[in-house]
């Protein structure tokens, strides 16, 4: 793959990145922003992903498993929030 067609791939998940912000400004209900978010952050680790291709600097993809794992973390402890009231 060349260099523009992951720059095409960046761009694109960008808009879609953007697009799930507006749905999660929207949402009718909690639980619709907590998964817009979650496609947030997996659009954000894809991107940290390509961005470490097309750098060809791979720690990046260090980052990119942090950063999932993190927002795996949030997801959980936001749901539970909504389901319970508490996070403990």
């Amino acid at each position: 793959m060349t260099i523009a067609s992951f720059v095409a791939m960046t761009i694109f998940l960008a808009v879609l990145a953007f697009v799930c912000i507006y749905r999660a400004y929207i949402g009718p209900t909690a639980a619709d922003r907590v998964v817009s978010i979650n496609v947030i952050t997996t659009k954000v680790t894809v991107l940290i992903a390509l961005i470490a291709v097309i750098t060809d600097q791979y720690m990046f993809i260090d980052v990119a498993l942090i950063y999932a794992m993190m927002g795996f973390i949030a997801t959980l402890a936001v749901s539970k929030y909504i389901e319970k009231g508490k996070l403990y």
